[in-house]
């Protein structure tokens, strides 16, 4: 079952034996992807205990491996020397698996040996997580089909299309389903590992192990980083039309009937043909562009979030916030603080 981070976790005390971790190792695979949790899993119980001048209780025993257990280059440069090869390691509680190149198609074929290890290592009782396109071979290898997963926005849509028995939620920046974990992003490399100490050692361990590595604890969403689109391409001139009177006219309370009126359908078959090109209907069309108007707004601007929630057609801004969050995971204020003009920081 998909669980986000932090809202159904259940801590449990931490291990008395650390848990084996392995990372994998790529080449031309983005090095922090996998440099990430391996600090995050060596740091967690020993990192935070260090700087108090407290006894270590390292929580994680961290290997990293490639799959003939040579060195990895990735795009920048880096040379990444692993401990072992992948063969070296029977058994593992974790394994995480970074990102590789945008050449989904070649990094799949060069990194085919990975797929049957994976089952066998999900087989054994691992917890088995996919950084960003990492994500690509855990479905792959099938330990997705049926299940819950995510992977970077700007690639869901052809996981989408290849991997069909995956629930793809590319809205979210973890997922959990089963012991098969998906993280959205490259950063949210550190977002899965921290909901992984946390899982396994309690809450108390995660925040120490964030703060002393001054990281957040683990985000959740994914859409307030993302530009997505309103509809994909479609050929319905008419729907084409309304979206482009909607997207004029969003400040309004724009009627079904009259889009429908205007399309000169009528308002069954319009609903119908509008769900069916834009994959959404009219109403969540509008309250789509609002959003997205009010994104760029908060990006651009300083003006109040009350004033950006009258412009784009909300009077009442408690239930503009309502909207807003449930749509990019955030407050308008918190969004502010992530993408707004630097000098703004005060609260909404």
């Amino acid at each position: 079952m998909f669980m986000p981070a932090n809202d159904q976790m259940r801590p449990v005390a931490a291990p008395v034996e650390p848990l084996d971790v392995t990372v994998v190792l790529f080449d031309d695979g983005l090095s922090s992807t996998a440099i990430m949790p391996v600090e995050i899993f060596h740091s967690a119980g020993a990192l935070w205990q260090t700087l108090h001048a407290q006894p270590e209780a390292p929580a994680f025993r961290v290997t990293t491996v490639s799959l003939d257990g040579a060195t990895v280059r990735s795009p920048c440069g880096i040379d990444l020397t692993p401990a072992k090869a992948m063969a070296d390691v029977t058994r593992s509680d974790i394994v995480i698996v970074p990102t590789s190149g945008l050449d989904w198609d070649g990094a799949l074929a060069r990194n085919s040996a990975l797929l049957p290890w994976l089952r066998d290592q999900y087989e054994g009782g691992a917890y088995i997580a996919g950084a960003c396109m990492g994500s690509g071979y855990l479905a792959a290898a099938g330990l997705l089909d049926g299940r819950v997963g995510t992977t970077h926005w700007a690639i869901a849509d052809h996981f989408a299309e290849r991997y069909a028995k995956v629930n793809w939620r590319p809205d979210l920046l973890v997922t959990e389903d089963a012991r098969v974990l998906c993280s959205g992003g490259v950063y949210a490399a550190i977002d899965v590992s921290l909901y992984l100490v946390e899982k396994l050692c309690g809450h108390e361990t995660a925040v120490q192990c964030s703060k002393a590595l001054l990281l957040p604890m683990p985000r959740t969403h994914q859409t307030g980083y993302a530009m997505l689109p309103l509809s994909p391409p479609h050929d319905d001139d008419r729907i084409r039309q309304a979206e482009t009177y909607i997207q004029a006219s969003f400040r309004e309370d724009v009627a079904t009937e009259v889009l429908a009126r205007q399309a000169g359908l009528g308002l069954r078959t319009f609903a119908r043909r509008f769900k069916a090109a834009t994959g959404r209907h009219p109403a969540a069309y509008l309250q789509a562009v609002r959003i997205e108007t009010a994104k760029a707004m908060i990006e651009r601007e300083t003006q109040p979030i009350q004033a950006v929630s009258t412009a784009v057609g909300y009077d009442d801004v408690a239930f503009f916030r309502g909207l807003f969050k449930r749509a990019t995971g955030m407050t308008p204020a918190e969004y502010r603080g992530h993408f707004g003009p630097m000098a703004v920081r005060r609260q909404a």
